[in-house]
């Protein structure tokens, strides 16, 4: 059987206790010169009202991505878009996760204090540090982290809710421990991604003080039969 590398993508979000609606926004788009993106976003506040501005802000930075515009281009455009619509009074985080297979290149585009992880198979970059968030001053840009392509890598991005999760019992569970996740696993994108949410959830207890969102995207290697080796799949589960 061919072996064929294979970009493998997962998605996990929960709104924070006592909510049936998360503040955060997540979509994952098609690159028209081949990849994709996953575009977060976490609205100010919780809820309804959070909702609107991040499902606003990924909706915006989607059908960006698709009509070809590059990912710095686009958190600016957004965060312009936003500042214009609100006033400067309605703060967004915005991170653009991508897999572009024209640069052959991970790209990671940071606005607000949303976390970020990346492993090239050998060492771990985490991108802790906070950037202003889109849509409240005049001028605002990304930080970017742009990496090669290679089976073994992966990347992880997520709201403060998750390294956050557990600060007000006094055990905030920090970046280090997903670090150690993303670095150790030798899983599926799905596996980390629940690793991951799981600590979160551990480090919570009971009840969540914050949305919680995050994407893990992997690139490994397989084994596939000739009939699968063009195959795209996507997979989605949600509550109702």
């Amino acid at each position: 059987m061919p072996e064929r590398n294979l970009v493998d993508v997962a998605v996990r979000k929960t709104p924070k206790s006592g909510l049936s609606t998360s503040g955060d926004s997540v979509d994952v788009v098609e690159r028209p010169r081949g990849g994709l993106s996953v575009v977060a976003a976490d609205g100010q506040g919780s809820g309804e009202a959070a909702k609107r501005v991040s499902n606003l802000v990924v909706a915006r930075a989607a059908s960006l991505i698709a009509e070809g515009a590059r990912d710095g281009a686009v958190a600016r455009a957004v965060h312009d878009n936003l500042y214009a619509l609100r006033g400067g009074k309605v703060v967004c985080t915005l991170t653009i996760l991508s897999v572009d297979l024209y640069t052959r290149t991970f790209v990671i585009s940071r606005n607000g204090n949303a976390g970020a992880l990346f492993f090239d198979g050998e060492r771990i970059t985490s991108l802790g540090e906070e950037v202003p968030p889109i849509g409240v001053h005049h001028y605002t840009k990304p930080a970017i982290l742009e990496c090669p392509l290679r089976p073994g890598a992966a990347a992880a991005v997520f709201t403060d809710g998750v390294f956050y999760a557990g600060r007000r019992r006094g055990r905030e569970l920090g970046i280090e421990p997903l670090a150690d996740i993303l670095r150790g696993s030798a899983g599926t994108a799905s596996d980390v991604a629940d690793d991951m949410f799981s600590a979160a959830f551990s480090a919570a207890g009971e009840a969540s003080r914050d949305d919680m969102s995050l994407a893990v995207v992997t690139l490994r290697s397989r084994k596939v039969a000739l009939g699968e080796a063009a195959v795209r799949s996507i997979d989605i589960a949600f509550p109702f």
